[in-house]
């Protein structure tokens, strides 16, 4: 089955859709008017049920087949918020928020599932339901998890969970999927290194912090270097390191360093923090200052289903031909919680030879709207035949 002739009908106006929430950015759990929009399109299309507020701005809608004698219910996720940055693309559909742009790509696939919600709407082409989710706050809020918390899989029991992204750098309209661990857990720490200041000519009379943090910042790279496995993926990353003085004389008290911890399992996650805490602790007293850790766990590695997996690849395939295996990648996605609560798979589309996610120059690639569409609908059909 190639792309649904439906989806070649539906082109311009699912293109429409997409640049109007490229063009109104939203941060966060903030996508109320998004929300507005994704609500009042689902009950234009006849969905059975439209619930806002799920998650705080989540919206769900519920589409019941022709028939319901399997009792299957399956979810379909797209997330919604977009990035505190300044758009650079010049798009006649640019950004009109300054400091929001939607440079993930969520405007595409909450376009593409509105899309698939209005044709299979229309035609209920399945046995059983399908519950499309509209996410807030991926991009750093945990939206997936608040919405899991706020009973989303019980209140409309859904029994298998799928999710979509676009993927620059992969041939527009292509797909790639692998199963078990693929996106990587998203720990972050904060770290005072605290000493004791003095005039920059006599450091005898004062504890150095800026040589503590140096010292810090090369011992927390022998984490992944010299503890870890070297056949597993670790990622330790010192981002960011600022001193509490602003003089070129003046050796400060503090120094205040943040970074991110990755990984793609429970057992690289687990000691990667252990040995942050004892890199602090024990260096912090030997140097004869104070180093402070605050470490948070946030997303855990997002881990695809084996079965499900393979059923996705397989309609990807009926949809593009083929279906790639992707590389693990040490991103983050809160499509992880969800995916803890039930079985399901997440997959690459590809968006082209664009910029990357998360850069200012980045747009979805309005041509793969159909593929996305189409894998969404065929999921739905081949899933829950009639």
């Amino acid at each position: 089955m190639p792309i649904k002739n439906r989806f070649a009908e539906t082109h311009d106006a699912i293109t429409s859709w997409r640049r109007d929430i490229h063009a109104h950015p939203e941060l966060m759990f903030d996508t109320h008017r998004t929300s507005a929009l994704v609500a009042d399109k689902l009950r234009a299309f006849g969905c059975d049920e439209v619930v806002t507020g799920v998650g705080r701005t989540g919206v769900v809608g519920v589409i019941k087949g022709r028939k319901d004698s399997s009792g299957k219910v399956i979810g379909l996720r797209a997330d919604m918020d977009a990035l505190p940055m300044q758009e650079a693309t010049g798009a006649p559909h640019a950004s009109t928020v300054p400091g929001a742009m939607h440079a993930c790509g969520h405007d595409g696939h909450t376009a593409m599932l509105l899309g698939a919600a209005e044709y299979i709407a229309q035609t209920r082409n399945f046995d059983g339901t399908a519950v499309v989710i509209f996410q807030p706050a991926e991009e750093g809020g945990a939206g997936g998890l608040v919405m899991c918390q706020d009973g989303l899989m019980e209140r409309f029991g859904i029994q298998e969970v799928y999710g979509l992204h676009n993927w620059p750098g992969m041939p527009a309209g292509s797909f790639a999927i692998r199963p078990g661990p693929f996106f990587a857990s998203t720990d972050e720490f904060e770290i005072q290194v605290r000493g004791c200041g003095s005039h920059a000519a006599k450091p005898h009379e004062g504890v150095d912090p800026v040589v503590m943090a140096a010292q810090l910042v090369t011992m927390i790279q022998t984490i992944s270097s010299r503890n870890a496995d070297p056949t597993e993926q670790l990622v330790v990353t010192v981002t960011s390191i600022e001193s509490s003085s602003k003089a070129w004389n003046v050796i400060p008290d503090a120094v205040h360093l943040k970074g991110t911890i990755r990984s793609l399992t429970e057992r690289m996650r687990d000691l990667a923090e252990t040995r942050l805490r004892a890199i602090c602790a024990n260096l912090g007293a030997a140097m004869g200052g104070r180093i402070e850790l605050r470490h948070d766990r946030n997303y855990p590695v997002m881990v695809n289903h084996p079965e499900q997996t393979e059923f996705v690849a397989d309609v990807a395939r009926s949809v593009a031909g083929a279906c790639s295996e992707a590389p693990l990648v040490m991103g983050g996605e809160d499509f992880a919680y969800m995916l803890q609560e039930r079985p399901g798979a997440y997959i690459l589309l590809g968006n082209g030879d664009t910029a990357p996610v998360h850069n200012v120059e980045y747009d979805f690639d309005d041509a793969i709207i159909p593929m996305g569409c189409s894998w969404w609908a065929e999921l739905v059909e081949r899933r829950m035949p009639v």
